[in-house]
């Protein structure tokens, strides 16, 4: 056991004036299991990078382990997965893998197939059980969990709950739920540390907001008040300073050494009270650096002349003229929200693309109601480029409206100009996400929208889906949003 002290951390990118973190404190135990958590570009990643000293900054990093970064480089993917993993962790025995493989219900034929035929939840498997055999090293696990099935998030929340010594970026609060005992949230100004899972993090976290938020309150009306007593106490003194030169009603002329005495005694009162102005405006400000928002969102869901919207009866899913997954068969009510559950690669995504009117192979009977309109949420968000307002116009959004949903999912102004390309991961889901609820529709078709979003976002759109009962169909692994918003559960399975 050690501790990790970070000391008055500062860091900013080279491109860019705004610190990203500033004198940022905080220690960890090196045996603690901790869930980072964190709006979307906030510098998650970032913190991660400067653990391990791949970017220069002002402070202190202090630590005496070695720190290894998941998801691991892998140079040759055609390379057998067992030579793949003697690089990875060089010191462990076979036998010793072979136990942490079998912890994680990987057949051990993977270790003499090239590791780019192993499929993504394989390689995260493999990948997490070599780095842990690292013996002393404290591992920065990135994300592990997107793109990956229900079954294997619970199989590796077990495993992580095993281990010890390992920071974990996730947005999955089911998950992080099962696997941390400790929080480490990145908040607006700062980094903090609090023992427990992340429901207990995130219900003292939101009574601290309540409390701020009422502090706030009433210093809001006592800002407003010195508002108005400065301003008026300004009058007076402009007044008093207009009757230097001024003529008495009598014809005489003031007494301009007493009048400017007064007016100066007024003047500094106004600059006591603008002072006094400031002074609470910046508590203010300190009071409230860390207050998240999550304003209400809104859609436009159409209403369908018919009560069923697509039906499919016997479908099947067809690669190369094969089959993957087992017949399926249901309809889309109105106002209803599927989820598709089912294994990675069993078909899902292309029933979602089916439905989109994409040229997918199938048999088995499949329509959609006429003059459907539907809005389409990928998973992929690799083509994403340009500017926002660009983006806008070439879908046919309003730029105003768009931007605006933006800011409520919490995209900060300052990257409004900037090309999405260069985006995070998640803030590209929300450019996506966006995008959907400015387009008014008969039905809303996601395909993993919550991937690399994080929780404040995630649970706005549970709450939005809540109020405005869209009709969806939807593939998402994320349990707990699962469970708060699907009306019917269809399950695919691989034939």
């Amino acid at each position: 056991m050690s501790m990790i002290r970070v000391e008055n951390l500062t860091f900013s990118y080279p491109s860019s004036s705004d610190n990203i973190f500033e004198n940022v404190n905080f220690q960890i135990d090196t045996d603690w299991k901790l869930g980072f958590v964190g709006r979307n570009g906030r510098g998650k990643t970032t913190f991660l990078k400067l653990l391990q000293g791949k970017y220069p900054y002002r402070g202190r990093i202090q630590s005496s382990v070695q720190f290894d970064y998941f998801p691991y480089s892998i140079a040759e993917k055609k390379d057998l997965t067992k030579s793949i993993l003697q690089e990875v962790c060089p010191q462990a025995e076979e036998w010793e893998i072979m136990r942490e493989l079998s912890c994680l219900k990987v057949d051990p034929g993977v270790l003499w197939r090239s590791f780019e035929t192993l499929s993504h939840g394989e390689q995260t498997k493999v990948l997490l059980a070599a780095l842990f055999l690292n013996e002393g090293h404290f591992l920065l696990i990135d994300e592990p969990t997107d793109h990956l099935d229900v079954e294997a998030r619970e199989l590796i929340a077990s495993y992580l709950k095993r281990k010890k010594g390992f920071i974990l970026v996730s947005h999955d609060r089911f998950f992080l739920d099962n696997c941390v005992d400790h929080i480490l949230s990145l908040n607006k100004t700062d980094i903090q540390v609090q023992s427990g899972n992340f429901s207990s993090w995130m219900e003292n976290f939101e009574r601290q907001q309540d409390f701020e938020a009422a502090r706030n309150e009433n210093l809001q009306k006592e800002i407003r008040r010195l508002r108005q007593t400065a301003k008026q106490i300004s009058a007076w003194s402009a007044q008093a300073e207009t009757g230097k030169f001024g003529v008495q009603s009598s014809g005489l002329k003031a007494d301009r050494g007493y009048v400017g005495h007064k007016a100066a005694k007024m003047m500094k009162r106004s600059k006591q009270a603008e002072a006094r102005q400031k002074q609470a405006i910046e508590e203010k400000s300190r009071l409230l650096k860390n207050v998240e928002t999550a304003e209400e969102l809104k859609i436009s869901p159409l209403r369908y002349q018919r009560e069923v919207l697509a039906s499919l009866s016997e479908v099947q899913i067809c690669y190369g003229g094969k089959t993957i997954c087992e017949p399926v068969s249901f309809d889309v009510h109105q106002g209803a929200q599927v989820v598709l559950e089912g294994k990675n690669g069993s078909g899902k995504s292309s029933i979602l693309k089916l439905v989109t009117g994409m040229d997918i192979e199938y048999t088995g009977r499949f329509a959609t109601g006429s003059g459907l309109i539907i809005s389409y949420v990928p998973q992929d968000t690799s083509h994403l480029s340009g500017c926002l307002s660009s983006f806008a116009a070439d879908n046919g959004i309003e730029e105003s409206l768009f931007k605006a949903v933006l800011r409520k999912i919490g995209l900060e102004r300052n990257q409004f100009d900037k090309d999405i390309c260069n985006f995070s991961s998640g803030q590209k889901k929300k450019v996506l996400i966006a995008k959907s609820l400015c387009e008014p529709a008969h039905l809303y078709i996601w395909d993993e929208p919550l991937n690399y979003l994080d929780v404040y976002a995630r649970m706005q759109i549970e709450q939005l889906i809540k109020a405005f009962s869209p009709t969806m169909i939807f593939v998402e692994h994320d349990r707990a949003f699962r469970n708060m918003i699907a009306t019917e559960v269809i399950k695919i399975k691989s034939s």
